[in-house]
């Protein structure tokens, strides 16, 4: 049965991954990582320290349109992806059939800037975070949730939750 797909979107260091990881397991749901999904081109540019144009984000986008749509076919999935621009989420739901259901983690620049400084084991850097602020075009619609040091990721994932429309927060 078709499913609408769930995407955790923001910049690096809102939490996609971990908060679309939680989301995951309580609907049931396999997660993705778009991250998994950027060739090594992508990957080798940003960890020298260099943002991506949207040439080069093209086919990791058009991959990733395929990949939801197959997901919704299989029950529907969660995907933590940056989907920074508008143009890429419309190209991300360019293949699905159901509305695509957007999460947006949105965190003061301070806060971001400690979470990245905190990691170790990314490729995406402290020093990357204002051009992905720069290119962010905050979305209208979906979920926001404006993160802050005081919640859990377990109190985040409850609250889009329970924010979630009923197609796209059934569980398998």
């Amino acid at each position: 049965m078709n499913q609408a797909n769930i995407i955790v979107m923001g910049v690096s260091g809102s939490g996609k991954t971990t908060i679309g990881e939680l989301l995951a397991q309580q609907l049931g749901r396999p997660f993705y990582d778009g991250d998994d999904y950027h060739s090594a081109a992508n990957v080798a540019k940003m960890a020298a320290g260099n943002p991506l144009t949207d040439a080069d984000r093209h086919d990791w986008l058009a991959t990733l349109a395929a990949h939801l749509g197959e997901w919704e076919a299989a029950g529907g999935a969660v995907l933590a992806c940056s989907a920074l621009k508008e143009t890429y989420r419309q190209t991300l739901q360019g293949g699905e059939q159901l509305p695509l259901t957007w999460v947006f983690l949105d965190g003061s620049h301070e806060l971001l800037e400690k979470r990245l400084e905190g990691r170790h084991d990314h490729y995406m850097k402290a020093s990357m975070l204002d051009s992905q602020l720069a290119t962010l075009e905050k979305p209208t619609y979906g979920i926001h949730i404006e993160l802050t040091n005081s919640e859990t990721p377990e109190q985040v994932v409850a609250r889009i939750v329970a924010q979630l429309p009923a197609r796209a927060s059934q569980t398998h």
